[in-house]
């Protein structure tokens, strides 16, 4: 009795490596089905992204290392001739400067619009009815689509539209400014009016990052005797940094890759004052009919926005 009552013992506090290193065929199963269990749950969302998302990046990609595929029955393999070929076209390269100026103009200007009115809708001076009228003011061009957006800007900044009559009331201008039409301020104006369309989401997710903010440190920083500028130096930016930081690569992202503003407002012209990244992809799919270019110039948008989406995950794993 008592030597199977050792026996039990060892059995019972033997190490993991006293049975050759593995556990258990009943628990390596159960570990096992742990881990797929949850690939089981995911997998109808995984089949719908595999479809829908995985097989037509891998068919552009493919279709960037062919001769002109849908314009040709049987189109060869060209190798990397395709890139080549786009990055030695000048608009290409005019397209990339045109959309890289937009979306770093758009992301600064969001998130300091976006932040400003933020710290104004999380004042404690502003009664509560005056600060729910405010947000529904300023979260307006957020609702607004992007048909709507440009219909009320063509609108307001006709040549013989509401922009110039004000600025001729006050003597600004001497004469009509064709806003869309010169070249030097097409890419500003369409600037301009992205700016005004996407500011609310920065506000929105900054005034909820505001509202996140411990009011003990602001007391106790003025306690110490720091001013306003000081707490919102060493208080509120850093409290909103990880907002801040993935906010401005969603934003960039989304920046990089539009496209509905730019063609329905100015089509990429005028002569490429406008034209972006996007526009001249469409253009050579359906303006030219070159769809292995327009893949190629596809892939070269698309690595780009992984490229920023990379940091974005890296990002949100360190805030985790």
């Amino acid at each position: 009795m008592r030597n199977e009552f050792k026996l039990t013992v060892a059995q019972t506090l033997a190490p993991a490596g006293a049975h050759g290193g593995r556990p258990p065929a009943g628990r390596r199963r159960k570990r096992l089905r742990s881990r797929l269990e949850p690939l089981a749950y995911l997998s109808p969302t995984l089949a719908v992204m595999g479809v829908l998302m995985a097989v037509p990046i891998a068919m552009v990609i493919g279709f960037s290392f062919l001769s002109n595929v849908v314009m040709e029955k049987n189109p060869v393999f060209v190798g990397f001739s395709n890139y080549i070929k786009l990055f030695s076209d000048a608009v290409f390269w005019e397209s990339a400067w045109n959309t890289l100026q937009f979306t770093v103009a758009c992301v600064a200007f969001h998130l300091l619009l976006g932040l400003a009115f933020a710290q104004m809708l999380n004042n404690r001076l502003i009664p509560k009815l005056m600060t729910a009228v405010f947000r529904v003011i300023y979260i307006l061009p957020w609702v607004f689509t992007a048909a709507i957006v440009v219909i009320l800007w063509r609108v307001i900044m006709n040549p013989n539209g509401v922009a110039n009559f004000i600025l001729e009331s006050l003597s600004l201008i001497q004469s009509k400014v064709e806003w869309f039409s010169d070249k030097d301020i097409a890419l500003g104006s369409l600037t301009f009016i992205n700016i005004w369309a996407g500011y609310p989401f920065f506000m929105i997710s900054l005034l909820a990052g505001l509202q996140g903010i411990s009011p003990d440190l602001y007391e106790a920083a003025s306690i110490d005797g720091a001013g306003p500028v000081k707490r919102f130096l060493h208080i509120t930016i850093p409290q909103l940094r990880p907002i801040i930081v993935s906010m401005a690569m969603l934003d960039f992202i989304w920046n990089v890759q539009q496209f509905a503003l730019v063609f329905m407002i100015t089509g990429g012209g005028p002569v490429h004052a406008t034209e972006t990244l996007g526009t001249y992809t469409y253009k050579l799919a359906f303006g030219k009919y070159e769809f292995s270019m327009a893949a190629t110039s596809g892939v070269v948008l698309f690595l780009l926005s992984m490229a920023v989406a990379f940091f974005y995950v890296r990002s949100q794993k360190a805030r985790d």
